[in-house]
């Protein structure tokens, strides 16, 4: 896999496609690494330039924690090494947060905006019900240092199925999958490191990205990833919104044909 060098940092990366052909560029969910885009690179690159990386903190990225760093910056200098002028941002959860930073920071380079369970940083705390507080004490509870295999075990369990549903009742391969794709972040399970965030924050200014958007989420999500998705439709201007039913935080992986198919005819539709 070839890694591009930033300050502190060797980020993984993969492209697929031609080049001269119009560029995706696709960032994962905290809970996963570039191979979450697997089963929809193929499809992608037949008209589209695919480009995918792992963020500092997953995958086969390497940082170095005394450097401080911007993800949305990240992101912007693997579209200049690879010579992408513009390009449309997919991106699932913190992914998304990524995608919508970068759309205001740089927006002569984004044409689309595609988020999957994602909010724009900064967006205020939202109440979690008593299940979902429960749950995320108990990942709270879990030291990253000595235990950080149970760590990403749980992590994946919550998000993966959604606080509605238990993994027992869901389909084994795609908890296989699931747990498979978060398994590579345990070794970075204690990265530590100063991210600068995006000043100001996305929260507030999304009516400034007038580049089209699909804002997609999961029926079973976290409540605030529901909430983060209604706030997405009603603020950016020019925003489709879908929802998957039987699917929690990882729509992409659990339905992935259906993704698929809503994804590629948006991106007809639009002309991206």
């Amino acid at each position: 896999m070839p890694h591009l060098s930033v300050p502190g940092a060797e980020l993984a990366y993969e492209t697929a496609g031609r080049i001269s052909d119009p560029a995706l560029l696709l960032i994962p969910a905290g809970i996963a690494t570039l191979r979450m885009w697997d089963q929809q690179v193929d499809a992608l690159a037949e008209r589209h330039f695919v480009a995918r990386y792992d963020p500092r903190g997953f995958g086969g990225t390497r940082h170095d924690e005394s450097v401080p760093f911007a993800n949305h910056a990240d992101a912007l200098a693997l579209l200049d090494h690879l010579g992408i002028e513009r390009a449309t941002l997919v991106g699932a959860s913190r992914g998304g947060r990524i995608a919508l930073d970068l759309a205001l920071a740089t927006p002569d380079r984004v044409t689309g905006i595609v988020t999957i369970g994602s909010g724009p940083s900064g967006f205020p705390d939202t109440p979690l019900t008593d299940e979902e507080q429960r749950r995320f004490d108990e990942i709270d509870a879990v030291d990253p240092a000595s235990d950080p295999r149970r760590l990403v075990r749980l992590e994946t369990a919550l998000w993966a199925a959604g606080p509605l549903r238990e993994e027992g009742d869901l389909d084994p391969e795609f908890v296989r999958h699931a747990h498979e794709l978060h398994a590579p972040n345990v070794a970075h399970a204690a990265d530590d490191g100063t991210m600068l965030p995006l000043e100001p924050p996305a929260y507030g200014r999304l009516r400034d990205i007038h580049s089209p958007a699909l804002v997609m989420v999961g029926e079973y999500d976290i409540s605030s990833a529901l909430v983060e998705y209604e706030y997405l439709l009603e603020e950016l201007p020019d925003a489709t919104g879908h929802r998957f039913p039987d699917s929690a935080h990882l729509p992409s992986v659990e339905r992935a044909a259906e993704f698929e198919c809503v994804l590629l005819e948006w991106l007809g539709e639009r002309g991206l």
